[in-house]
């Protein structure tokens, strides 16, 4: 277990809508890398979006950040390309790329100062690439759309996920996401049974949002965003995020001077 150290954000340098307290320590600490895979055995689930807009967040609040894509289509790397210099930076790795000048090892290595690796993982995993992917993860989060189709692969990848990659339910790894929902509609409430059925933690609903649309054009993320038109999403983010720094154990920190939270500013 690599221990990190997490360093304090600029005072107002933080995302345009106010973090929430549990991704925030009261106290600056000595952190362990918390690798976060995102993952869904079909496409167009919003694995990306969800992947993007994580990295961006955890960025703008000071951890030291790594986006790990490793779908083929390279969309994660898309979106950085598309960031701006004076946005808090994410590290890229493609693991998608072969590079011929270099080992595998040396390509996918992750920088050891990295306080949070976001995994982005493509869809149709076979059961070995399924074991590797999630091998270590602090963290596997599954975004669901409200459909029929994609209510049966997600319970097809949860079931993977348990025999397949031995994940232990009980471990409290996995947790299940509502993405792109439209509420009050009854698709939506049949999502929402199922997830309720699982036995697994269902953290979060994200709704069907131009945010996320413009946000991905511009390679930032939903927080970064003008912060008087991004007030619901931010709310709705504030458990998934609580949810993620409690996989944090206790034990993995030490505390240290107290941390600045970032200001509430519109975004430019």
């Amino acid at each position: 277990m690599l221990n990190l150290n997490l360093w304090r954000p600029k005072p107002g340098s933080g995302p345009a809508g106010n973090p929430p307290a549990a991704a925030i320590p009261a106290a600056a600490t000595v952190r362990s890398l918390l690798r976060i895979v995102v993952l869904n055995s079909k496409g167009g689930c919003g694995k990306t979006t969800l992947s993007t807009n994580l990295a961006g967040y955890y960025a703008c609040c000071g951890y030291r950040t790594a986006l790990l894509d490793t779908d083929p289509q390279g969309s994660s790397m898309l979106w950085l390309r598309n960031r701006a210099a004076h946005h808090p930076r994410v590290t890229g790795i493609s693991a998608y790329e072969r590079a011929g000048r270099v080992t595998r090892s040396f390509q996918l290595r992750v920088p050891p100062d990295i306080e949070r690796l976001i995994v982005d993982t493509p869809a149709a995993l076979d059961g070995m690439r399924l074991q590797e992917l999630t091998r270590g993860a602090d963290a596997i989060l599954i975004p669901v759309l409200p459909s029929d189709i994609d209510i049966h692969a997600a319970s097809r990848c949860i079931a993977e996920l348990l025999l397949t990659a031995h994940i232990d339910r009980r471990a409290g790894q996995v947790a299940v996401i509502a993405n792109r929902v439209k509420k009050n509609t009854l698709m939506y409430d049949k999502l929402l049974r199922f997830l309720q059925s699982l036995g697994i933690p269902f953290i979060a609903t994200l709704r069907d949002t131009q945010n996320s649309v413009h946000a991905s054009e511009q390679g930032v993320c939903i927080h970064e965003l003008d912060a008087r038109k991004i007030g619901e999403d931010v709310r709705e983010w504030e458990e998934l995020i609580r949810w993620l720094e409690s996989r944090q154990t206790p034990a993995a920190a030490t505390t240290a001077a107290p941390l600045t939270q970032p200001g509430n500013q519109p975004a430019g």
